[in-house]
């Protein structure tokens, strides 16, 4: 296999022309040892988490596409903390997709004149770019469209996909009576330019609370997949 990419929480190796193999890690993004699902760097090594993130991905991307929700995944060995996805094309130099459900991490940081931490708001979407050196900088549909990063029907198809990804995952952690507050997503092209899904689903990309208890990533892969 040819190593295409080391990133901070997987490795990404070419199968063929048209899939790919991730191998997640037990690296997950943070700062002075707290685990942070918006940080730009690796934190903490957390012993399971590669297996969590890649179970976790298993479950949640089965059902996106068992909803016929445009996704990359096609396999993963639970066994190898592996999973085989289809070819996709980053957006620019990659973006990331969040959704909001209460005000906190960057949103408050930004927005705290104008809101108190914790207050439940709408479902909100924003995207940054994937650019450690700068910080991964907020970004508007308008500077999306003049900078060629993508098309302004792309982004209205991209953040409708993401509300509606989002509305699943949120779901699927009420039935664990778990409080959804943020989501982290990747989105990128697929065959014949269709927006899709891309990357992991895991405990390391959310925030999640069970009534006012942050739940770890580890904790949150065994009340969902126990």
């Amino acid at each position: 296999m040819e190593k295409v990419y080391t990133g901070k929480t997987k490795d990404v190796y070419k199968l063929n022309e048209e899939e790919y193999l991730l191998k997640f890690k037990d690296d997950v993004t943070g700062n002075d040892g707290v685990f942070d699902p918006g940080a730009n760097s690796v934190g903490l090594t957390m012993e399971g988490a590669g297996h969590q993130a890649v179970a976790m991905t298993k479950f949640f991307y089965e059902k996106l596409n068992d909803k016929g929700l445009t996704t990359h995944f096609i396999s993963a060995d639970l066994d190898k903390n592996e999973a085989i996805v289809k070819k996709a094309e980053v957006f620019g130099q990659g973006v990331e997709v969040i959704v909001r459900y209460y005000a906190v991490g960057s949103f408050i940081r930004r927005y705290g004149k104008y809101i108190e931490s914790g207050t439940k708001i709408d479902p909100y979407v924003e995207i940054t770019l994937k650019d450690d050196e700068r910080e991964d900088p907020l970004i508007t549909k308008d500077a999306l469209v003049l900078l060629g990063i993508m098309t302004e029907e792309e982004y209205e198809e991209l953040k409708d996909l993401a509300l509606n990804i989002g509305e699943i995952v949120r779901e699927e952690l009420g039935k664990k009576d778990l409080d959804l507050y943020d989501i982290k997503f990747e989105f990128g092209r697929i065959e014949d330019g269709k927006v899709a899904l891309i990357d992991e689903i895991s405990g390391g990309n959310m925030r999640a609370y069970k009534g006012d208890k942050y739940i770890e990533p580890l904790e949150l892969e065994k009340i969902m997949l126990g």
